[in-house]
Order: structure tokens, then sequence, then C-alpha cells
């Protein structure tokens, strides 16, 4: 084993393994039954763990490791976030740009209230439904494998160009698919124009090669685990007309590589540009306050204020995978954790994977508080 802790198909810590992770590979792998491979990353202060277990495929995999890459799903939306604060520091976009400021004319939503921004969309405050109209239908004939497939970017346009917000922007959160696909939209446009592959190559040049991450991208025709519904086989996802809303894959090791980057701005590689730099801190700057919960929301990411310590989290799903990471910038703690089954109803590996996150901030949190809260909640 190394001194990253990857071991290929173990289950468990191993003697090298700080004593927190014992379990934790175990405890994901029972949450995730549908599953043939679970990879699991962590950080507490200087000691790291990644690891993984179980192969790749049910039948004629090979053994999953940490750099292993899985569908992230929604995960892809902290990217986005990443990649809009990092056009900000370069002063290509601003926060309080309009959308029609980058849109065809005919594109243009119908208005309700002040304009929808590019923060509205990075704080889903845009008032946009959660999927743009008519994508049920066209991906209704592959809604169990792969429904986003058959959705143009034209197909998008014209839903923009029909749809009122259902709420004034700025006024009210509702999680939108549609709202953070169409902010990467607008980001590739901003940078030089859309096309096919424009997300995925912009988010590359400013955001994934400056960090290292070698098994994070869009590309659906490169080597990953296989993703299951109910144990069946499902394709590789394809989401043409929305990838900043959930088309990336990634690895545990990429992933744990973005949070320490998120934990600790200053400490990235020297080569990486001061912009990136800038965006890795200001995309975690707290936006929304909630009402009621006390919860907060920075560029995508949700807070979860607790005595002592934030717990900065977000889940991913595709048809085939299900995802989380979260930080916790006081305690220093970081946790990604991935499976190739689809996300269950009961929410069980998601809230297993917070609970580690939760569990390991809570033990290293600096003092104890009165009322600290019982449990995880995602």
């Amino acid at each position: 084993m190394s001194a990253h802790g990857e071991r290929p198909g173990a289950a468990g810590a191993g003697p090298g393994d700080p004593a927190w992770a014992d379990g934790l590979l175990g405890d994901l792998r029972a949450a995730a039954p549908g599953a043939s491979a679970v990879a699991f990353s962590a950080r507490c202060g200087s000691a790291r763990v990644v690891l993984a277990t179980g192969d790749t495929a049910l039948r004629g995999g090979v053994p999953a490791d940490p750099d292993t890459r899985f569908e992230i799903g929604s995960l892809t939306k902290t990217f986005t976030a990443l990649l809009l604060a990092e056009m900000v520091a370069r002063g290509e976009v601003a926060y309080d740009d309009p959308v029609t400021r980058f849109l065809p004319r005919a594109a243009a939503p119908r208005p309700r209230g002040a304009p929808i921004t590019l923060l509205h969309l990075a704080t889903h405050t845009s008032g946009l439904p959660r999927l743009p109209s008519g994508l049920r239908r066209r991906g209704m004939p592959t809604w169990f494998s792969n429904p986003y497939a058959p959705y143009s970017a034209d197909d998008l346009y014209r839903a923009l160009s029909r749809t009122r917000p259902r709420t004034a922007p700025g006024t009210r959160v509702h999680y939108s698919n549609f709202g953070v696909g169409l902010l990467a939209d607008l980001l590739t446009r901003a940078a030089g124009g859309p096309g096919d592959g424009a997300y995925g190559r912009l988010l590359a040049d400013r955001v994934l090669d400056p960090l290292g991450l070698t098994r994070t991208d869009c590309a659906a025709d490169r080597p990953q685990a296989t993703g299951y519904w109910h144990r069946r086989a499902r394709p590789a996802w394809e989401i043409p007309a929305l990838p900043g809303a959930g088309a990336s894959r990634s690895s545990a090791r990429d992933l744990l590589t973005t949070l320490d980057a998120l934990l600790d701005p200053a400490a990235v590689p020297p080569g990486v540009p001061r912009t990136l730099r800038t965006a890795l801190a200001d995309v975690t700057a707290p936006r929304i306050a909630l009402p009621r919960t006390g919860d907060r929301i920075a560029l995508v990411w949700n807070i979860r204020p607790l005595p002592g310590r934030d717990l900065y989290h977000h889940s991913g799903g595709t048809r085939g995978f299900t995802t989380f990471a979260g930080f916790s910038p006081q305690t220093d703690v970081a946790v990604a954790a991935l499976a190739n089954t689809h996300p269950a109803r009961s929410g069980a590996f998601i809230q297993r994977a917070y609970l580690a996150l939760w569990t390991l901030a809570k033990d290293t949190a600096a003092a104890s508080s009165p009322g600290a809260h019982p449990g995880p909640r995602t």
C-alpha cells in the first residue's frame, strides 16, 4: 500500500491508514448494494486516504482503483461554478451580467421582474424550472438509460425562449439543471463561442488541466466503470445540451485533489494561474442564506453551518452512478465517495458519505459546542 492508502480491491483501511479510515469504505459499499465498484477518498488534516473496492463491472471488469473514472452527475455543477469564478477573475464576465448579454436574441427567456443574472443561475435563484420544456418528451424512449442524449442545444434555446421564470429572479431557491446547464453554455459563448464539446474544452483549459485532474472530463468514450440501474448495465451518460449540469466523469483521486485546492487555494502548485487561485477562494463564499434552516448556498455548493464548522456538500447521480463530495474549511476535512449504481430512493449512499464528513469534521473540531447537531442531513 502506498502512502496515500491506495489498495485496489480492498474493503477497509489497512495498517498504514489512519484509524478514522477503518471501515468507512466497507460502510459505503454496504450502502450501495447494486454497485460493482465503490471508491472513497478523504482528508483529515495532513492525513489522506484514497481507497477503492470491487471491479469496474459485475462481469468482465477489472479491479477498481483510485483512478477509476465514475460518472459524477450533478457534481459537474461544482466545476461549472469554479469555471464561472475563474472567468469573473479574468474580467471576462461579471456575476451580475444578465443572461441576455450572451444569448441570441431569439433565445431570450420571457422576463419576470428583474433580469436573470449569472449569479442567479449559479445559486439556483433564477426562477427557471428544474428541466427545460420538451426534455421529458424527447427523452422518454431512453428515460431509464440515457434520457438527456436526444436533447440538443437547439432544443434548449427553443425551450428557453418559451420559458417564463416561475418566480422573480433572486427571490427563491429552486434547484435547476436547466439553470446551471444554461450557465455553462453562456460561459462558452463568453469565451469564444458554443459548439460540440466547447464546454469540456473550456473547462479543461481553465480548471482541469491547471489542477492536474487527468481523470476528469466530459468524455463518454474514455474508459470508465460500467454504471448499473437495478444491476442492469447502463450506457455511458450523454448530455449534449446541458453538459455543465451533469456530463463530467472523475475519480476518487481527482476529487480529493479538487477538495484539497478548495480547502487551501494558497497551497496549489505554483504553476496554477492567479485567476484560478482567486476562483478557488471565491467559489466558496456564501451568497444566499436560506430562511428557517440557516443553511447557505455558495456558487452551487450547499453549506450547512454547525457549531465550530461549516459543511460544504453536493451530490450527483446518473442512471448508473451515485457520487458525493464535501469539505469543512474550519476542520481541514474533505470526503468524496463514488459508486457505480443509480441513486437509491433511500439516499443511503449519499447519507453515509455525508455522515462520514459530519463525523470527521465533528471529531476534529477545535472544541465541541453545546447543542451540536445530533446527526447528518443532506
